[in-house]
């Protein structure tokens, strides 16, 4: 399984968090870079992809409003099998 890690003390940013995704699976310029382009990204995939989030609550506040959009995608994904979410507390990542 492939993962993207996003670690929220390093994400500032949506236009962070979509350069984590197109860095971390090697997407093609023309990826939009909106959480609509990244449902189809991740719907086209033949296999589910693995998200560890680290520093949860520095992402939201650094996504500010557009946060709830992308954990409801997240969690629309997951329902579907398209993505596992792993959540880790920062003390667990450091170890």
């Amino acid at each position: 399984m492939q993962y993207v890690f996003l670690d929220g003390a390093r994400i500032l940013s949506n236009h962070d968090l979509h350069a984590v995704f197109a860095d971390g699976l090697a997407l093609e310029e023309y990826y939009g870079r909106n959480l609509d382009a990244l449902h189809d990204v991740l719907t086209d995939r033949t296999e589910p992809l693995g998200i560890v989030i680290v520093n949860e609550a520095l992402l939201r506040e650094h996504l500010g409003r557009r946060a709830n959009g992308f954990f409801r995608l997240l969690r629309d994904l997951r329902a579907e099998n398209v993505v596992r979410v792993t959540v880790v507390a920062p003390d667990e990542a450091e170890t």
